[in-house]
């Protein structure tokens, strides 16, 4: 696909009716820059795109005029590929993202998925700069809150692993406090299937929740010295799991019970 994202710069700057000495300085750069551009001898930064987009006040899909439902498809196309080998093969799941952010730059959902291949501690510096700028930016990257928030989470998670307990804390205070859930109320409020698969999702991550929470309290009294407080809730946890081997006959098995599990294991 032949991109002609000159034109369309050029387009938008004659729209603002602004010159480009007046888009330059708005965006930090040379207005030989913005000339390369519109002549389409060179291509902004991928890291500037954004900016542009938010200055001209249209998102990326519409910068690069691509037609945005079709945009979606292809972009989920690329991250449910990712997805795929993303746990065992995290290299090959970013090369995957990688590609499609050339075919699609400055994507948000793509970028976003490509933060869950940079996990590794060597890489937290990389995964802060994207998680900054997908936060600070995020009308620019054309995402919606539930990824904005995906990314504070990561940057608080890659700061607590650095031992940038300040940092991370600064980063939670930017978190909606919700008390409650799209599929906690579509369970309640819904009906029929639907109504059951929410309720399945949901009793899901509050079970996990729940033992991840039990864990934290019981290591909270067990540094206090307190272990027989501690190990109340340890009880507690391993009750709940034991609930559901008893009731779910194929817990062990089941990939819909693996986080879980994965908690319960670590207890």
């Amino acid at each position: 696909m032949e991109i002609k994202l000159g034109k369309k710069i050029r387009n938008l700057r004659k729209e603002k009716n602004i010159s480009q000495e007046v888009l330059a300085e708005a965006l930090g750069i040379s207005f030989q820059a913005v000339s390369k551009w519109e002549n389409e001898s060179a291509m902004p930064d991928v890291a500037l795109i954004p900016a542009i987009a938010s200055y001209f006040g249209v998102s990326t899909d519409e910068l690069f005029d691509y037609n945005v439902l079709e945009t979606e498809r292809k972009v989920m196309e690329i991250v449910d590929e990712a997805a795929k080998c993303r746990d065992e093969e995290p290299e090959r799941a970013e090369k995957i993202l990688r590609a499609g952010l050339k075919q699609f730059p400055g994507n948000g959902i793509l970028l976003n998925n490509l933060l869950y291949t940079m996990r590794s501690p060597e890489r937290s510096e990389e995964v802060i700069t994207l998680c900054k700028a997908l936060i600070d930016n995020y009308e620019g990257y054309a995402i919606d809150e539930e990824i904005r928030c995906d990314a504070i989470r990561i940057l608080a998670e890659t700061y607590a692993q650095m031992g940038q307990k300040k940092a991370a804390e600064e980063s939670l205070e930017k978190l909606p406090e919700i008390y409650f859930t799209k599929l906690g109320k579509t369970a309640e409020l819904l009906d029929g299937e639907k109504s059951l698969n929410a309720a399945q999702s949901q009793l899901w991550l509050s079970s996990n929740e729940t033992l991840k929470m039990l864990k934290i309290i019981s290591n909270y009294w067990a540094e206090k010295g307190e272990e027989e407080k501690g190990d109340k809730y340890i009880r507690i946890a391993k009750g709940i799991v034991e609930v559901f081997k008893r009731e779910e006959p194929d817990f062990e098995s089941n990939d819909y019970y693996a986080l879980m599990r994965e908690t319960a294991e670590n207890i």
